[in-house]
């Protein structure tokens, strides 16, 4: 019994973190003796190391209504207001500045940066300068420079600065190897206009997506606590390295809670590269609208695995030249997997104006092979104003109910398909938002000119055993493809 007792002590003292050494007692029984061992590394050296090349940086500009910072709510910060549309508000970057106004105001807010060269480039966050009108650097060493924008990338929320100075200290990206879930990282920055703040944690999560509404990054997790202010400061490891820029948190609170995000740096480090070079990133483009294939997209297809369904094809754009079709499931660019929208957008990205993309493509069951001459990329603004929706038109009279998917059908006045008059408020397809006005082109592969076309779709999809039907909808001149669970009508 006694020896049950000491070997319990014994896990006891080692997941406490101690060393046990045992010996045997006058009675035989095992005595523990905890060591402690040696204590957790020191990060000094580091931080004094890199240190110097972080920046404080201070702007002054103009806040109008839509110009509300990330941060923190009240006080000095905004409410996460200027985060692309669809991201849930605990989704926050972290630049300080104050509150925002309904009218246009000036105003001053305050970043971190970091220099990556000895002549006075440095590196920040898009949003950190994207409406400064004067930008001001302060180092470690209480020395003050003005900087103007190199450039600025919005889709990576990566800024390039310079400022007219020589021999200053700076720090390089990683590029021999990522960093793993678990190791050590150190973030430097200007939390609250503190500046020259260093926090250790370690790195929590890799990939991560769907965190700015960026196409173009995965990004990084840490835990390292960083707040309003450490937009644009880098974290390193422990070999005194930059493994990526602190750009967001989530903060259901409003403060740190130790889940932050950094853009990674084999992303910065080409971004600012592009920029340093040219004052600009251009990316490849094929003109095709993408969306994931989902569980239900690929049963509904037939698909077994993943890929990029394209939903829309820019007329005169180069995907349509090379004769890409809505449907067209991407399951490689130039010899790579693709499992994702995201994965298509950047292997495209990654192509040079001019240069050939290689497709492999399944369109109705058939592997196709098919080669798209790439263009330029038009900007985000640009594209983003192409983008804009709007609602259909009403409901239309002599409807006729498909009950299958709980939608009433309407002839559709242009006649390329059959227009939503009503959706019932319990079936998946109003839980999947169609709503009246929305006009669907296809069912599986069959267009949809009428009310039977539709009904004869569902019944094909009964009879397969799919367990929906992929509908291909237009709305406001948007197109895009759901999938519709098949109910009992």
């Amino acid at each position: 019994m006694k020896f049950g007792v000491a070997a319990a002590a014994l896990g006891l003292a080692g997941a406490a973190g101690y060393t046990v050494h045992a010996a045997a007692g006058p009675d035989g029984a095992v005595n523990a003796h905890p060591a402690p061992v040696a204590s957790a590394p020191s990060f000094a050296d580091l931080v004094q190391r890199v240190a110097p090349a972080v920046v404080s940086i201070e702007i002054e500009g103009k806040a109008g209504p839509r110009r509300i910072v990330d941060g923190f709510d009240g006080g000095e910060g905004g409410d996460g207001s200027q985060l692309p549309d669809g991201l849930p508000p605990e989704f926050r970057r972290f630049f300080q500045q104050g509150p925002a106004q309904t009218q246009p105001r000036p105003i001053r807010g305050a970043g971190s940066g970091f220099f990556i060269s000895s002549d006075g480039y440095l590196v920040t966050n898009n949003h950190v300068v994207e409406n400064a009108d004067k930008i001001t650097v302060h180092t470690a060493d209480d020395r003050t420079f003005k900087a103007h924008i190199v450039g600025r990338d919005p889709a990576t929320d990566v800024a390039v600065l310079k400022v007219d100075a020589g021999n200053l200290p700076f720090v390089s990206f990683e590029d021999s190897a990522k960093p793993r879930v678990g190791d050590w990282v150190v973030a430097v920055g200007n939390p609250f206009n503190l500046g020259g703040t260093a926090t250790a944690g370690i790195v929590s999560a890799l990939g991560r997506k769907n965190v700015s509404g960026s196409n173009y990054v995965d990004f990084m997790q840490i835990d390292a606590p960083i707040n309003s202010g450490n937009s644009g400061g880098p974290t390193f490891d422990l070999a005194g390295h930059v493994v990526g820029v602190n750009t967001a948190i989530y903060t259901p609170t409003g403060g740190s809670v130790g889940i932050g995000f950094d853009i990674p740096a084999d992303v910065v480090a080409s971004v600012s590269k592009q920029l340093i070079s040219t004052g600009k990133v251009t990316r490849g483009f094929i003109g095709a609208s993408v969306q994931d294939v989902t569980p239900e997209i690929a049963d509904s297809l037939g698909l077994k695995g993943k890929g990029a369904l394209v939903a829309e094809v820019t007329a005169g754009g180069p995907a349509a030249a090379a004769g890409v079709q809505p449907g067209d499931v991407v399951l490689k660019v130039n010899g790579q997997q693709i499992a994702s929208a995201t994965d298509l957008t950047r292997a495209v990205a990654l192509v040079r104006a001019g240069e050939p993309i290689h497709l492999e493509v399944r369109r109705e069951g058939q592997m196709r092979e098919i080669t798209v001459k790439s263009g330029m990329r038009p900007s985000e603004d640009a594209l983003a104003s192409n983008d804009q929706t709007s609602p259909g038109g009403g409901a239309a009279e002599d409807g006729r109910t498909v009950g299958a998917l709980g939608l009433q059908i309407a002839p559709d006045a242009k006649g390329d398909g059959v227009r939503v008059a009503g959706v019932d408020a319990s079936s998946d397809a109003a839980q999947k938002g169609l709503h009246p006005g929305d006009v669907i082109l296809r069912a599986n592969d069959r267009a949809t000119h009428s009310a039977s076309d539709l009904s004869t779709a569902v019944a094909d999809a009964k009879k397969a055993g799919k367990k929906s039907v992929l509908l291909f909808v237009t709305r406001g001149g948007v197109h895009t493809f759901v999938p519709v669970e098949l109910g009992q009508g």
